[in-house]
């Protein structure tokens, strides 16, 4: 196990607040990567969507879930090679669903979210050599 630790008072906060039409995952990824910081996390988020486009776990093709969807839960980290974000989603019935979150989700009404900026931390994603995927490693 990797580990990493630094100061709360090096973590900085960017609150934002993304307009209907906004696209979910591309709109936090390009507020991250205008930050000086090189690492982050998803510290709160709630709001709509009216399309996820989500690759659950364990299958390789995306999955498009359309309609009037809240926001249950989104988490995950942002590095210099883009973020890793999981989101889960409730339609009007409140069934769920999630998986990683894929370019192409579309705001409802508003995406409130709040994104902790690691100061003196850079997380990197290079390929593990043991899962063959593009795991977080950090200095």
């Amino acid at each position: 196990m990797d580990t990493l630790s630094w100061p709360a008072a090096a973590t900085r906060f960017l609150a934002l607040r993304l307009p209907e039409g906004a696209p979910l995952r591309e709109s936090l990824q390009e507020a991250f990567d205008a930050q000086p910081e090189e690492g982050g996390f998803l510290a709160a988020a709630v709001g709509s969507l009216v399309h996820a486009r989500l690759r659950p776990a364990g299958l390789t093709e995306p999955r498009d879930i359309i309609g009037d969807l809240e926001i249950m839960t989104l988490s995950g980290t942002f590095s210099a090679d883009g973020p890793h974000l999981h989101l889960a989603v409730a339609n009007a019935d409140g069934r769920m669903t999630g998986g990683h979150l894929l370019d192409g989700s579309v705001v409802r009404t508003t995406a409130e979210v709040v994104i902790a900026l690691a100061g003196g931390v850079r997380f990197t994603r290079p390929e593990d050599p043991g899962t063959g995927l593009r795991e977080l490693a950090f200095e």
